[in-house]
């Protein structure tokens, strides 16, 4: 085996066992083995809430297990790979030396993307997690921008088999959204997507624009984590102020017929936050509650790092504090500001390709924090 592949190799093994030492394997299967037998409960679906809970957790403990052990097989037959290559002769040798790099180069990328799953140990980084997308600057092209970027963070979960929950849609006169709130439901989902936090600016020929101009729009994407009854977030409906009025924009039955949509006012910190995707008032207000106490959650989080005001997301999306720029006029081009990670194939991205600009978003975090 070439030296270069060889000292690889070692490289490869040593980031993989450190992998292995954090996700502490024995661990892993001795809490696989405790959610099978609370899945395997005949009553486990009498509380929906925990039920989902408990799956959820249990796929996401056999995923993570069926991927570290995938990845020490692979690292174990890669030597193999060139052993039976170098037993080839002429081209055929070259050709299987060629494959062994290529999957050494797989490997590589694959065992660096688990090592970045070990990074996620902040104290709600193993939440579920609750986008929400605001419209900024740009007029027509913003609120469009908007929806292009839900679309980016719905299929991105969709081809990594996430469920998705929209609780709100609200959506502008002309074209797109003002604002989108839904919940990505999986474990770590606020520990991957935090970094996904801030302003994102779009450039592009607005197709709005009947003479063709090129025009720059931008929209606020905040990230929170899922509250859990362990919080002890309590809302004193004495604080609170209730709106119902009737949902808006595209719909199936009940909507736009009723007033089932809700605004919730939290009137000691003026946090306001909508539901109108669910059928009737109740469920709308179920959700909204989930929000706020969500909203609130983050609000202390915040508090107690002295960001009082942090939560009010009124950072008014422009250029002051964009986090990542996407060019799709003049050239092609995504580039993420805080990592300098970028692609040439926007459409792909906005297409929920999204896994580089996450980890590196992670390790930056990461020397940021260090």
């Amino acid at each position: 085996m070439h030296p270069e592949a060889s000292a690889d190799l070692e490289s490869l093994d040593a980031t993989l066992t450190t992998v292995e030492k954090v996700v502490d394997l024995d661990e892993l299967r001795r809490r696989i083995d405790e959610l099978e037998m609370q899945a395997s409960d005949p009553d486990l679906w009498n509380n929906q809430d925990h039920a989902q809970k408990v799956t959820s957790e249990l796929s996401h403990a056999q995923s993570e297990l069926r991927r570290v052990t995938e990845l020490r097989s692979r690292l174990d037959d890669l030597p193999v790979l060139y052993e039976l290559a170098e037993a080839e002769e002429g081209d055929d040798q070259a050709a299987a030396i060629a494959d062994a790099d290529a999957e050494r180069a797989d490997l590589r990328r694959d065992i660096a993307a688990m090592e970045v799953k070990t990074m996620l140990a902040g104290e709600y980084d193993p939440r579920e997690a609750l986008v929400n997308i605001r419209s900024g600057a740009g007029g027509v092209d913003a609120a469009d921008w908007a929806q292009m970027l839900m679309r980016m963070y719905i299929r991105w979960a969709e081809q990594h088999g996430h469920s998705v929950e929209v609780y709100d849609t609200s959506y502008a006169e002309e074209a797109g959204l003002k604002s989108a709130t839904f919940a990505i439901k999986a474990p770590y989902m606020y520990g991957t997507l935090s970094v996904e936090q801030g302003t994102h600016r779009l450039v592009r020929i607005s197709p709005f624009d009947n003479q063709g101009r090129r025009q720059t729009s931008f929209a606020e994407v905040e990230v929170l984590p899922v509250v859990e009854t362990t919080d002890h977030i309590d809302i004193d409906e004495n604080d609170l102020r209730v709106d119902v009025y009737r949902s808006s924009g595209p719909g199936g039955q009940s909507v736009n017929t009723t007033d089932s949509a809700v605004r919730l006012t939290h009137v000691p910190t003026g946090i306001v936050v909508t539901c109108q995707n669910e059928k009737s008032q109740l469920q709308n207000k179920a959700a909204a509650m989930r929000v706020l106490q969500a909203r609130l959650l983050e609000r202390k989080r915040l508090e107690e790092r002295a960001q009082m005001d942090a939560l009010k997301s009124d950072t008014g999306a422009s250029w002051g504090n964009q986090m990542r720029s996407y060019v799709l006029q003049p050239y092609q081009m995504v580039k993420d500001l805080r990592t300098n990670v970028e692609s040439n194939n926007p459409s792909a991205i906005l297409d929920g390709d999204l896994d580089r600009f996450i980890e590196a978003g992670i390790r930056w975090r990461m020397d940021e924090n260090a």
